[in-house]
């Protein structure tokens, strides 16, 4: 888990004009909560924030928050904001406090290694499911990722939430989520042949030749005239 360091200062001022003109400055509105701490607006250098998500990828991640050069406070990334048009402008960050002994719950996403051998064998397509998994872990035993190997996953199988374990974490899923699975192709099911179920007629569509012929000499019989 990256652990750095961000400063920021304190603000007074809220809402929607405020935090345009902070953007217009350089800036992010930003905000941290938690462990007994009031909601504390706050601001960040929009330069400064770019690097460190850049360098923690914009996963979950630990900061050191010094506030107005005070002594730095534990928090958690929680959301990243950012702008529809625009991804790498950010917005609005929200940071969470942590205390080092106390547990928290966090989203950790979900990487896919191997290759399944029911994609490589069989035919099969991988279907990931679930990309984030809710972890419930002490701050400094944050994971950056969970790894799942996929390598002997076949076809028509799945991967739950009651085959992962992570070390000094409890997972908060439920057991019975799949996370990842392979399916068959859409290729393939498109050229499965319909079977009629047993004890359920065939219905054989008859050519002109059948049962065309047979309704046009019908029409003709009761079409001629009756005999005097």
């Amino acid at each position: 888990m990256q652990h750095v360091t961000l400063a920021a200062e304190s603000r007074t001022n809220t809402g929607k004009g405020a935090a345009r003109s902070l953007r217009r400055e350089g800036k992010v509105p930003a905000v941290i909560y938690g462990h007994a701490l009031a909601s504390r607006p706050l601001t960040v250098e929009q330069r400064a924030l770019g690097k460190v998500l850049e360098l923690i990828g914009g996963e979950a991640a630990l900061l050191d928050v010094s506030i107005d050069g005070a002594a730095p406070i534990t928090a958690l990334v929680r959301e990243v904001q950012r702008n529809p048009v625009r991804r790498t402008d950010v917005i609005h960050l929200d940071l969470y406090a942590v205390v080092a002994g106390e547990p928290i719950e966090v989203e950790i996403p979900v990487h896919i290694i191997g290759t399944a051998e029911g994609v490589r064998n069989q035919g099969g397509v991988l279907d990931h499911h679930l990309h984030r998994i809710l972890l419930k872990v002490l701050p400094g035993d944050i994971p950056d990722h969970i790894e799942i190997d996929v390598t002997n996953l076949t076809l028509g199988h799945a991967i739950h939430i009651s085959d992962i374990t992570v070390a000094n974490g409890e997972i908060m899923n439920d057991a019975s989520v799949s996370v990842v699975s392979v399916i068959m192709s859409r290729a393939e099911v498109a050229a499965t042949p319909v079977v009629p179920a047993e004890g359920e007629p065939e219905v054989i569509k008859k050519g002109k030749g059948e049962e065309g012929e047979a309704g046009e000499e019908a029409a003709k019989g009761e079409a001629k005239p009756s005999a005097k």
